[in-house]
Protein backbone atom coordinates (compact mmCIF):
# COMPACT_ATOMS: atom_id res chain seq x y z
CA UNK A 1 0.00 0.00 0.00
CA UNK A 2 1.34 3.63 -0.97
CA UNK A 3 1.85 6.31 2.15
CA UNK A 4 -0.40 8.44 0.15
CA UNK A 5 -3.28 5.28 -0.08
CA UNK A 6 -2.31 4.79 3.90
CA UNK A 7 -2.64 8.79 4.39
CA UNK A 8 -6.51 9.14 3.02
CA UNK A 9 -7.41 6.18 4.68
CA UNK A 10 -6.46 6.88 8.24
CA UNK A 11 -7.71 10.20 7.69
CA UNK A 12 -11.06 9.12 6.23
CA UNK A 13 -11.58 6.55 9.08
CA UNK A 14 -10.43 9.66 12.09
CA UNK A 15 -12.32 12.32 10.28
CA UNK A 16 -15.25 10.46 7.95
CA UNK A 17 -14.98 9.83 4.57
CA UNK A 18 -16.06 13.13 2.50
CA UNK A 19 -18.14 12.88 -0.66
CA UNK A 20 -18.71 15.61 -3.11
CA UNK A 21 -22.37 16.79 -3.03
CA UNK A 22 -24.01 19.77 -5.24
CA UNK A 23 -22.42 22.71 -4.91
CA UNK A 24 -22.84 26.62 -5.28
CA UNK A 25 -23.03 28.06 -8.39
CA UNK A 26 -19.15 28.97 -9.91
CA UNK A 27 -19.78 32.73 -9.45
CA UNK A 28 -21.40 32.08 -5.78
CA UNK A 29 -18.21 29.95 -5.05
CA UNK A 30 -15.93 32.25 -6.12
CA UNK A 31 -17.03 34.82 -3.88
CA UNK A 32 -17.46 32.42 -1.00
CA UNK A 33 -13.79 31.73 -1.48
CA UNK A 34 -12.30 35.14 -1.83
CA UNK A 35 -14.17 35.93 1.42
CA UNK A 36 -13.08 33.14 3.10
CA UNK A 37 -9.32 34.03 2.05
CA UNK A 38 -7.21 34.67 6.07
CA UNK A 39 -10.40 33.98 7.55
CA UNK A 40 -12.43 30.79 9.62
CA UNK A 41 -14.72 28.89 7.64
CA UNK A 42 -17.22 30.55 10.30
CA UNK A 43 -16.32 34.23 9.86
CA UNK A 44 -16.79 33.73 5.97
CA UNK A 45 -20.18 32.26 6.54
CA UNK A 46 -21.43 34.82 7.87
CA UNK A 47 -20.24 37.61 5.85
CA UNK A 48 -21.02 35.42 2.41
CA UNK A 49 -24.79 35.42 4.28
CA UNK A 50 -24.56 38.83 4.90
CA UNK A 51 -23.59 39.58 1.65
CA UNK A 52 -26.39 37.92 -0.81
CA UNK A 53 -28.57 39.13 2.18
CA UNK A 54 -27.71 42.80 1.56
CA UNK A 55 -27.88 42.44 -2.59
CA UNK A 56 -30.49 40.69 -4.62
CA UNK A 57 -28.01 40.33 -7.08
CA UNK A 58 -24.31 39.95 -8.34
CA UNK A 59 -24.73 43.00 -10.68
CA UNK A 60 -26.87 44.78 -7.57
CA UNK A 61 -23.36 44.54 -5.60
CA UNK A 62 -21.10 45.46 -9.22
CA UNK A 63 -22.81 48.78 -8.98
CA UNK A 64 -22.98 49.64 -5.21
CA UNK A 65 -20.06 51.57 -3.88
CA UNK A 66 -16.83 49.62 -2.06
CA UNK A 67 -18.02 51.02 1.04
CA UNK A 68 -21.60 49.32 1.42
CA UNK A 69 -19.71 46.24 -0.33
CA UNK A 70 -17.47 46.25 3.00
CA UNK A 71 -19.86 46.78 5.23
CA UNK A 72 -22.05 43.91 4.25
CA UNK A 73 -19.14 41.80 4.88
CA UNK A 74 -17.12 43.15 7.54
CA UNK A 75 -17.36 40.18 9.94
CA UNK A 76 -15.58 38.31 7.88
CA UNK A 77 -12.39 40.31 8.24
CA UNK A 78 -10.37 42.28 5.86
CA UNK A 79 -13.28 43.95 4.30
CA UNK A 80 -11.25 46.62 2.86
CA UNK A 81 -9.34 44.63 1.05
CA UNK A 82 -11.98 42.06 0.19
CA UNK A 83 -14.84 44.79 -1.28
CA UNK A 84 -12.51 46.43 -3.98
CA UNK A 85 -11.56 42.92 -5.08
CA UNK A 86 -14.91 41.22 -5.52
CA UNK A 87 -16.21 44.73 -7.08
CA UNK A 88 -13.54 44.73 -9.68
CA UNK A 89 -13.95 40.97 -10.49
CA UNK A 90 -18.00 41.34 -10.76
CA UNK A 91 -17.00 44.33 -13.11
CA UNK A 92 -15.07 42.29 -15.23
CA UNK A 93 -16.67 39.91 -15.91
CA UNK A 94 -19.77 42.29 -16.57
CA UNK A 95 -18.10 43.96 -19.41
CA UNK A 96 -16.62 40.14 -20.70
CA UNK A 97 -19.84 39.46 -20.99
CA UNK A 98 -22.32 42.40 -21.98
CA UNK A 99 -23.39 42.49 -18.40
CA UNK A 100 -24.21 39.11 -17.77
CA UNK A 101 -22.37 37.24 -14.83
CA UNK A 102 -22.92 33.62 -15.08
CA UNK A 103 -20.13 31.50 -14.80
CA UNK A 104 -21.97 28.50 -15.24
CA UNK A 105 -20.30 27.96 -19.02
CA UNK A 106 -17.19 27.78 -17.27
CA UNK A 107 -18.37 24.14 -16.31
CA UNK A 108 -17.85 23.26 -20.49
CA UNK A 109 -13.60 23.92 -19.95
CA UNK A 110 -11.19 21.64 -19.12
CA UNK A 111 -9.66 22.35 -15.34
CA UNK A 112 -6.70 24.20 -17.25
CA UNK A 113 -8.71 26.14 -19.51
CA UNK A 114 -11.33 26.68 -16.15
CA UNK A 115 -8.23 27.15 -13.73
CA UNK A 116 -6.27 29.80 -16.38
CA UNK A 117 -9.58 32.05 -17.05
CA UNK A 118 -10.05 32.51 -13.23
CA UNK A 119 -6.22 32.80 -12.45
CA UNK A 120 -6.74 36.35 -14.89
CA UNK A 121 -8.41 38.24 -12.05
CA UNK A 122 -6.43 40.08 -9.40
CA UNK A 123 -6.92 38.07 -6.15
CA UNK A 124 -7.34 35.02 -7.55
CA UNK A 125 -4.63 32.31 -6.79
CA UNK A 126 -3.77 28.85 -7.21
CA UNK A 127 -6.04 28.07 -4.19
CA UNK A 128 -9.04 30.04 -4.98
CA UNK A 129 -9.15 28.59 -8.21
CA UNK A 130 -8.40 24.42 -7.37
CA UNK A 131 -11.58 25.97 -4.93
CA UNK A 132 -14.09 27.11 -7.33
CA UNK A 133 -13.28 23.78 -9.52
CA UNK A 134 -13.42 21.50 -6.73
CA UNK A 135 -16.63 22.66 -4.74
CA UNK A 136 -18.48 24.21 -7.61
CA UNK A 137 -18.22 21.47 -9.99
CA UNK A 138 -16.90 18.46 -8.23
CA UNK A 139 -13.54 18.50 -10.31
CA UNK A 140 -10.64 17.07 -9.00
CA UNK A 141 -8.41 20.35 -8.34
CA UNK A 142 -6.99 20.30 -5.13
CA UNK A 143 -6.90 23.35 -3.69
CA UNK A 144 -3.62 23.82 -1.44
CA UNK A 145 -4.06 26.15 2.25
CA UNK A 146 -1.93 26.60 4.94
CA UNK A 147 -3.07 23.60 6.48
CA UNK A 148 -2.77 21.02 3.52
CA UNK A 149 0.45 22.62 2.84
CA UNK A 150 1.61 22.93 6.66
CA UNK A 151 0.53 18.74 6.87
CA UNK A 152 1.88 17.29 3.83
CA UNK A 153 5.04 19.11 4.29
CA UNK A 154 5.42 17.21 8.13
CA UNK A 155 4.52 13.61 6.89
CA UNK A 156 6.87 14.14 3.83
CA UNK A 157 4.71 13.68 1.24
CA UNK A 158 6.13 16.81 0.01
CA UNK A 159 9.45 18.27 0.35
CA UNK A 160 9.83 21.70 1.35
CA UNK A 161 8.14 24.47 -1.12
CA UNK A 162 5.82 26.78 -1.88
CA UNK A 163 1.79 26.75 -1.52
CA UNK A 164 2.05 27.27 -5.58
CA UNK A 165 4.22 24.16 -5.95
CA UNK A 166 2.82 21.96 -3.59
CA UNK A 167 -0.74 22.31 -5.65
CA UNK A 168 0.94 20.45 -8.68
CA UNK A 169 3.00 17.78 -6.63
CA UNK A 170 0.17 17.01 -4.48
CA UNK A 171 -2.18 16.36 -7.42
CA UNK A 172 0.19 13.79 -9.26
CA UNK A 173 0.31 11.62 -5.90
CA UNK A 174 -3.48 12.20 -4.70
CA UNK A 175 -5.93 9.24 -6.51
CA UNK A 176 -8.74 11.98 -8.01
CA UNK A 177 -11.37 10.17 -6.35
CA UNK A 178 -9.98 10.58 -3.27
CA UNK A 179 -9.18 14.20 -3.63
CA UNK A 180 -11.92 16.14 -2.24
CA UNK A 181 -12.06 14.01 1.03
CA UNK A 182 -8.46 14.62 1.32
CA UNK A 183 -8.69 18.25 1.00
CA UNK A 184 -11.46 18.28 3.65
CA UNK A 185 -9.73 16.35 5.73
CA UNK A 186 -6.61 17.38 5.83
CA UNK A 187 -7.58 21.20 6.28
CA UNK A 188 -10.04 19.15 9.69
CA UNK A 189 -6.26 17.43 11.04
CA UNK A 190 -4.22 20.75 10.02
CA UNK A 191 -7.19 22.87 12.64
CA UNK A 192 -7.38 20.10 15.16
CA UNK A 193 -4.53 18.06 15.26
CA UNK A 194 -1.68 18.83 13.48
CA UNK A 195 -1.34 22.90 14.71
CA UNK A 196 1.32 25.10 13.72
CA UNK A 197 2.82 25.39 16.75
CA UNK A 198 2.43 22.50 19.78
CA UNK A 199 0.78 19.80 16.85
CA UNK A 200 -0.91 16.80 19.24
CA UNK A 201 1.55 14.43 17.92
CA UNK A 202 0.64 11.84 20.87
CA UNK A 203 -3.11 12.15 19.38
CA UNK A 204 -2.29 11.89 15.70
CA UNK A 205 -3.73 9.05 13.79
CA UNK A 206 -0.77 10.14 11.34
CA UNK A 207 1.76 10.30 13.84
CA UNK A 208 3.54 6.69 12.63
CA UNK A 209 4.20 7.53 9.59
CA UNK A 210 4.75 11.33 10.03
CA UNK A 211 8.23 11.97 9.31
CA UNK A 212 8.02 15.32 10.96
CA UNK A 213 7.24 13.79 14.44
CA UNK A 214 9.59 11.08 14.10
CA UNK A 215 12.28 13.17 14.10
CA UNK A 216 10.69 15.75 16.89
CA UNK A 217 10.19 13.18 20.05
CA UNK A 218 7.46 14.23 22.23
CA UNK A 219 6.73 17.30 19.95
Amino acid sequence: MSVITTVCDLLDEYHGEKQWSNGRPILDELIYTILSQNTSAANSDRAYESLVNRFETWQAVAGSPVEDIASAIKSGGLANIKAPRIKNILLQIGERQHGDTNLDWLAELTDKEAVDYLLGFEGVGRKTAACVLMFSLGRPALPVDTHVHRVAMRLGLIEKVSADAAHDLLAQIVPAERIYSFHINMVAHGRQVCHARGPKCSQCVLDRICRWAGSNKGG
